[in-house]
């Protein structure tokens, strides 16, 4: 069936309603077993699991996402080196439990507890590692194994712990907002529940996954930032201004007038090549791309091919 539903601003139009059914039967083919599937509605946009009843009400009610016609997110797999727009859905992988993908993080994160088979099929050199991150690990890797509560199958506390700090970003709530959310949630659970008291506890927790930020401190007038060479200082240079602001006397913390957090860019690119996940997807351009003069990647393109001819040692590795 053509996916043409997908476009139709009449969520009550024939058309519609039996385009939603066609892709609830996909997602229970594709998926069987599955309690929860991501919800494709333009409210949930694929970040959020619901039960597959809940998901057609969705689809019904906010409607779909309207780019979202390759379902690869609910089984179906495209050939990417096909110069074809067809999708396949032969080979499907059964869409994973949230606990699963929670333990997949760890491992990507964490790429020595896994062990890692070379192409020419023997165990390649063990990544080193030093005490304090292998103390991360443990402490990641119990919070993954512990029940939410006893007798909890559904969450561990990393998992609900995710998926808390997921939707606090997705849906821009405040320190404030979600402290009394996690207190209120806490109290609902059983007195026995693992969930932490606040953010700050919560983000303790996720403190080893990596991928953080750094703080930096910023001139009040938004001159130049406290960094490098101006690390050091204590007033802007350029207006005199104070780095801090005014307080008591008494306090012996001093609080900066402006904070940036800079999120470092080459540990992310580190873990989209250690990650099994999108570790293939960044070889692609080397691997799996077809040079038919289409123009379809950014490997197509006259720039890449420049930098390659000018960086010839740095194209060689994919």
């Amino acid at each position: 069936m053509s996916r043409r539903w997908i476009q139709n601003l009449n969520r009550c139009a024939d058309e519609y309603l039996d385009g939603i059914e066609d892709f609830i039967e996909f997602a229970r083919r594709h998926n069987p077993g599955a309690t929860r599937i991501r919800c494709p509605c333009r409210r949930c946009n694929n970040t959020l699991w619901e039960t597959i009843e809940n998901v057609g009400f969705h689809l019904v009610r906010n409607g779909m996402i309207e780019t979202y016609s390759i379902w690869n997110l609910h089984g179906e797999q495209v050939d990417h080196a096909s110069s074809s727009n067809a999708p396949r859905v032969d080979n499907v992988e059964p869409i994973v439990d949230p606990n699963d993908q929670v333990m997949g993080i760890i491992q990507d994160a964490f790429p020595f507890t896994s062990t890692n088979i070379n192409q020419e099929g023997e165990d390649d050199v063990a990544t080193p590692i030093d005490s304090a991150e292998f103390e991360q690990y443990e402490k990641l890797l119990k919070n993954a194994n512990q029940e939410l509560y006893p007798g909890c199958e559904s969450f561990s506390v990393l998992t609900a712990i995710v998926e808390l700090m997921h939707g606090k970003i997705k849906y821009r709530m405040s320190n404030l907002c979600f402290d009394y959310f996690l207190g209120v949630f806490k109290r609902m659970l059983p007195t026995e529940n693992c969930l932490p008291k606040d953010h700050k506890h919560a983000q303790k927790v996720l403190h080893g996954l990596g991928l953080g930020y750094e703080k930096i401190h910023a001139y009040k007038n938004n001159c130049m930032l406290f960094y490098k060479e101006h690390e050091t200082l204590d007033t802007c240079p350029i207006c005199n201004e104070s780095r801090f602001k005014m307080t008591s006397q008494n306090r012996t913390t001093k609080i900066p007038q402006k904070v940036t957090r800079y999120l470092p860019l080459k540990p992310r690119l580190q873990r989209l090549y250690m990650s099994t996940h999108t570790a293939p997807d960044m070889r692609w351009h080397n691997e799996k791309r077809v040079d038919d003069d289409v123009m379809r990647h950014p490997t197509d393109g006259e720039a890449w091919k420049e930098f390659d001819r000018t960086f010839p040692k740095f194209a060689a590795d994919p």
